[in-house]
């Protein structure tokens, strides 16, 4: 055995490659039963258990800084403020019968042509782009900051904007009073 095949790590390629397909597999069920279970915190569960396993696939593609903000971000953050929403509302938390709109032909074939068309401009932008996982570490804090910062800038603080003005139209939406709620007028109540 060569230094050049004990360079590989603990996997062979081939390794590599069954490792991924595996945890794409199941990172595919997950998220299968994410949008099919009618219980909505076990869907914000699976839907942890698929954001891990694609946090598990960037490791496998030797990603190891966008892996840890998957984790940190993802998991971290946004499943942990679906619950928190979930259970600080009068959300059911059990089978929910509102869950499902009657709508699932619908959503299945915008959902099914949303899958085609992604899949389809991918390979169409990466058909002659190999991922040289022997070469420089492409997802090393550095390269992957150089590559953000230097080529990505404008997208990455119109992503901020966005984001912000998601946060504020959600705040906005929540504090939003109902019209049965609102307080009678100063005066007005020993009219009726």
């Amino acid at each position: 055995m060569t230094l050049a095949q004990t360079s590989h790590g603990f996997l062979s390629p081939a390794g590599v490659e069954i490792a991924f397909l595996l945890v794409g597999l199941v990172t595919l069920g997950a998220a299968l039963v994410t949008v099919t279970t009618r219980q909505l915190v076990h869907a914000a569960l699976w839907l942890v258990v698929a954001l891990g396993g694609l946090a598990v696939e960037y490791l496998l593609l030797t990603a190891e800084f966008i892996a840890w903000v998957q984790v940190l971000i993802y998991v971290g953050s946004v499943v942990v403020l679906l619950l928190f929403g979930l259970m600080l509302t009068k959300a059911p938390i059990g089978r929910s019968p509102d869950a499902d709109s009657g709508n699932r032909v619908a959503a299945l074939t915008v959902a099914a042509a949303a899958a085609v068309a992604l899949v389809w401009v991918v390979v169409d932008a990466f058909r002659t782009t190999w991922i040289d996982l022997d070469g420089p570490a492409a997802g090393t804090t550095e390269v992957t900051g150089a590559s953000l910062f230097r080529h990505w800038v404008l997208p990455f603080e119109a992503l901020s904007v966005l984001l912000l003005a998601a946060l504020v139209g959600a705040i906005v939406l929540s504090r939003k009073a109902k019209a049965g709620d609102l307080p009678a007028a100063p005066g007005k109540e020993g009219a009726r």
